[in-house]
């Protein structure tokens, strides 16, 4: 009992120090191959006996056929609810007992575990223990897949009241019609309902390979620790030989508009289109040009043009997502039932605009202001520089990607801007979708 005592106050020592205490500014990233095949990406760090770590494979929803949509979600939800004959509360004790942290996530490309623990001996090994098993030998327990089956069901009738689901469900079903992007990661009633024990077993076979991992760390261990690390979460895992492509996007052939009706106290607009992949050229003209028009808060042109000089809209902005194929570019706003019209016309003035004119020189000297000097808090602690290391890991990115960031976002010009979104931004191919307006305001 003492023993427990004194390492529950040593963790919980370890994670205030982790609070307070921001990462080093650039650190310097090591990658290699593990004998298993995985590529590990890692930094070392000195500060706190810690060590976070990410497992990804490209296992994400763009993975499972539209006639059984949410398998790769349902599959890597039931990863640490039992394995290698640890029960799902065997798993939550031990990882409790050293005062570690598991989690695990899912996008269209990847989905994996990660997890938190100290670096002493004792409290490392418990929680490599338990991730190897989720990794490797998850048991997918039928009573638990049934409990987790109607928890899923239940959350999908649920959030199918909402606005906001139907919105983004229906935008991209619009911007990428039959392509794995449109299918929801989460699942349709109808196929939750039918996924079996055995295409779960089956997928994470398939999915959950060695050489198409990718292992993360950053922490208080040393390079052969992490070598031995990564070879334990991957080494006997199944070998797929040949690397898996995600079919080419096709952007929307035209414009199109959908109108659905809700009850909902007020209208949810979206407009958009693929644009961006994380190999894109023109990444950054685009991030930078993306943070003029709507993604730099009130200082942005759509915000200031819909809400702060009309108060057409309670939230008015723009967004962009990056996969291994394009993701969305979107612009999007809730208004007044009645204003939706008005809201949106804006909108496509304010963008039309845009592209013919590209951003001003103070719009572009502020929002490499605002990117560079927000750049440190978003590599500020442990947590956050993992998240970039899986990207850099997993889209093979340069090493250099933190170090150039800053270099990357201040070389943009007005000029580049213009010509990037000129390119690639067509209101003539964009999708809207309209939830829960006033008919007769968008007609």
């Amino acid at each position: 009992m003492a023993r427990r005592v004194a390492r529950v106050r040593l963790v919980a020592a370890a994670w205030l120090l982790a609070a307070a205490m921001p990462a080093l500014a650039i650190l310097p990233i090591q990658s290699w191959q593990a004998k298993s095949g995985a590529r590990v990406v890692f930094v070392q760090t000195r500060n706190l006996p810690m060590l976070d770590v990410s497992v990804e494979f490209p296992a994400g929803s763009a993975f499972n056929a539209r006639e059984k949509a949410g398998l790769a979600a349902f599959t890597q939800r039931l990863l640490q609810l039992g394995a290698g004959g640890l029960s799902d509360d065997d798993i939550a004790r031990r990882i409790a007992d050293v005062g570690a942290q598991l989690g695990g996530g899912l996008d269209n490309d990847r989905a994996g575990i990660s997890f938190r623990t100290l670096t002493s001996a004792a409290e490392l090994e418990q929680t490599l223990d338990v991730a190897a098993r989720v990794l490797q030998r998850p048991d997918f327990p039928p009573p638990v897949i049934e409990r987790e089956r109607a928890r899923l069901l239940g959350a999908i009738r649920e959030s199918l009241t909402r606005p906001e689901t139907l919105l983004g469900r229906a935008f991209s079903a619009a911007i990428y019609g039959d392509h794995p992007y449109g299918v929801p990661s989460s699942g349709e009633l109808d196929t939750v309902a039918k996924l079996t024990r055995e295409e779960l077993v089956d997928f994470h076979r398939r999915q959950y390979v060695a050489d198409r991992a990718v292992v993360s760390l950053i922490g208080d261990i040393t390079r052969d620790q992490a070598e031995a690390i990564a070879e334990r979460l991957t080494g006997t895992l199944p070998r797929a030989g040949t690397p898996l492509a995600v079919p080419p996007v096709t952007p929307p052939a035209a414009a199109r508009q959908q109108a659905i009706e809700h009850p909902a106290t007020q209208a949810h607009v979206v407009m958009g289109l693929p644009v961006l992949s994380r190999d894109d050229p023109d990444f950054f003209p685009l991030v930078v040009g993306n943070h003029i028009l709507g993604g730099g808060g009130f200082a942005s042109r759509i915000n200031e043009e819909v809400r702060q000089k009309r108060g057409l809209a309670y939230s008015a902005y723009s967004s962009l997502a990056a996969y291994r194929r394009p993701g969305p570019f979107a612009i999007g706003l809730q208004t007044q039932k009645e204003q939706a019209g008005e809201a949106l016309a804006v909108v496509r003035e304010t963008l039309a605009r845009f592209l013919a004119e590209g951003p001003t020189d103070k719009e572009l000297a502020d929002a490499k202001q605002n990117l560079v000097g927000g750049f440190p808090l978003r590599i500020d602690s442990n947590r956050k520089i993992l998240d970039f290391l899986a990207v850099i890991g997993f889209y093979g990115l340069p090493l250099t990607y933190l170090e150039d960031y800053v270099v990357r976002v201040q070389q943009v010009s007005t000029a580049d801007i213009r010509d990037a979104f000129a390119r690639r931004v067509d209101p003539a191919r964009m999708a809207t979708v309209i939830v829960g307006a006033d008919p007769a305001s968008v007609r």
